[in-house]
C-alpha cells in the first residue's frame, strides 16, 4: 500500500544535505514506514539552518515533496495561502494519483480549502488527523471552518480525546512518542527514582505566555523558599525568549533555558526530573510531551485544556486550575508538604496512563481502526 502525508511539518537540509525535519512527525512517520511500500510527504521546505529538535528520515521508501511555504501571523503571510493555492493543489492532485490512501495533517492553514478538496474533489481513500483542541469553545476562524468541514465530511478523523455527541467517523487516538523499548526503561527508572526535595523541574515546548512560561516564572518568583528547586529546566525557543532571560537573571530564579534541544537530550532531562510543567493556555490537542514525561517519571503539572484533564488527575498530577500563577504557586507551596510515597505512587500511575502512546499501539489502531476496509 502506498500512503500520501500531508501536512505542514517543517523541513530544513542539514550541514550533510540531508532532509530533516521537525522531530516528533518525522519519528511517527519513520516508524510507519516499514507498513508501506512507500510514503510521500508533502510537507513545507525552509531554506535555512535546521533546528535541533529536527531528525532525518530513516527509511529509504519515505520521498519528501516540498510544499509551497503558507500562513504566518502578518495579512501579507495569511494571504499567501490563497497566493500558493494553485500551485499546493496541483501538486497534492499529482500525488494523490500514485497513492491508495492519504493522511491530511490538520489544522493548518491551507485546510481551509483542502479539506472541501479532499472532500468534494476526489475519490480517493484517506483520513484525516486534527492535532488541534477538537473542543476549543472559540477557536481561530481558521480552526472553526477546518472542524467543521471535517464533521460534514465521511472519511475518517482522529482527534485528542473523547468527547459528548462524538460523531461515529472520529476516533479517539493517543499521539505516538515513545517505543516498547523506551517504555521498559521508563519503568525501571521510576521504579529506583528518588522522589525528595529538591526537585528538578522541566518545560517542553515553544517558549510563549500561552504556553505557559510567563506563568511559570511569575510563580516561581512569588514563592519565597526556594530550596525545594534544584532547576527548572526550560527547553525549547520563542520570541520572548530574551525577555525571560532578562527575568530569570534579574531575580536570581533557579531556572535555565536550554533552548531546543534533540530528542536523546530532551529525555536524559525527563530523566533527572521530578516534574513536567505546562500550565497552558495554547489550543492543544494532547501534547506528546506530557505522555513522554509520564513514562520517565515526570509527575505532570499542567491545565486541563482539551483533552489533558481526560488523562491527568489529582491520582497521577496536580491540574492548575485556573490556570494562572497564583495556583501555581501554591501548588509549589503544597510540594513542600507533600511525602515521597504520594509522588512515587503519582509517578506510578502516570507511568500507566503512558501506555497508550507508544508506536506500536498508534500502528495497531491505524490498522485496525482506520486502513480496515481500505
Amino acid at each position: 500500500m502506498k500512503l500520501a502525508i500531508i501536512s505542514h511539518t517543517e523541513h530544513y537540509k542539514d550541514e550533510n544535505g540531508r532532509i530533516v525535519g521537525w522531530g516528533p512527525t518525522i519519528s511517527e512517520i519513520n516508524h510507519l514506514a516499514k507498513h508501506f511500500e512507500v510514503i510521500y510527504h508533502l510537507a513545507f521546505f525552509y531554506n535555512e539552518l535546521p533546528k535541533k529538535s529536527s531528525l532525518p528520515y530513516t527509511s529509504d521508501n519515505i520521498i519528501f515533496v516540498s510544499l509551497p511555504v503558507s500562513g504566518g501571523k502578518t495579512i501579507y503571510e495569511k494571504l499567501g495561502i490563497l497566493r500558493n493555492m494553485p500551485v499546493l493543489l496541483s501538486k497534492v492532485n499529482y500525488f494523490l494519483k500514485k497513492v491508495d490512501v492519504y493522511q491530511f495533517r490538520t489544522p493548518v492553514g491551507f485546510g481551509v480549502y483542502l479539506i472541501p478538496f479532499l472532500t468534494l474533489f476526489t475519490n480517493k481513500q484517506g483520513w484525516f488527523k486534527y492535532a488541534g483542541n477538537w473542543n476549543q469553545k472559540k477557536p481561530p476562524i481558521g480552526y472553526a471552518l477546518q472542524r467543521l468541514f471535517l464533521k460534514w465530511q465521511k472519511r475518517k478523523v482522529t482527534i485528542n480525546g473523547e468527547w459528548p455527541e462524538q460523531l461515529t467517523h472520529c476516533y479517539t487516538f493517543e499521539n505516538p512518542c515513545l517505543t516498547n523499548e523506551e517504555r521498559e526503561f521508563g519503568k525501571t527508572l521510576i521504579a529506583n527514582k528518588d522522589y525528595s526535595p529538591p526537585y528538578s523541574f522541566c518545560f517542553v515546548g515553544r517558549l510563549e505566555d500561552e504556553k505557559g512560561v510567563r506563568r511559570i516564572i511569575d510563580a516561581v518568583k512569588k514563592t519565597v523558599d526556594h530550596s525545594f528547586i534544584k532547576c527548572i529546566h526550560l527547553i525549547g525557543d520563542g520570541e520572548k525568549k530574551n525577555e525571560y532571560l532578562k527575568d530569570i537573571k534579574e531575580n536570581d530564579l533557579p531556572i535555565y533555558i536550554h533552548g531546543f534541544l534533540k530528542r536523546d537530550q530532551v529525555f536524559e532531562i525527563y530523566k533527572k526530573s521530578h516534574f513536567l510543567l505546562l500550565p497552558s493556555t495554547a489550543s492543544e490537542g494532547f501534547p506528546k510531551v506530557i505522555a513522554e514525561g509520564m513514562n520517565y517519571g515526570c509527575i505532570p503539572i499542567v491545565s486541563a485544556v482539551s483533552s489533558i484533564g481526560q488523562y491527568v488527575n489529582e491520582d497521577n498530577g496536580f491540574i492548575v486550575e485556573p490556570t494562572n500563577y497564583e495556583k501555581l504557586a501554591q501548588i509549589f507551596e503544597d510540594l513542600k508538604g507533600i511525602k515521597e510515597e504520594e509522588l512515587k505512587s503519582k509517578a506510578d500511575f502516570s507511568y500507566h496512563v503512558a501506555k497508550n502512546f507508544t508506536f506500536e499501539h498508534y500502528i495497531k489502531r491505524i490498522k485496525e481502526d482506520i486502513l480496515i476496509n481500505y
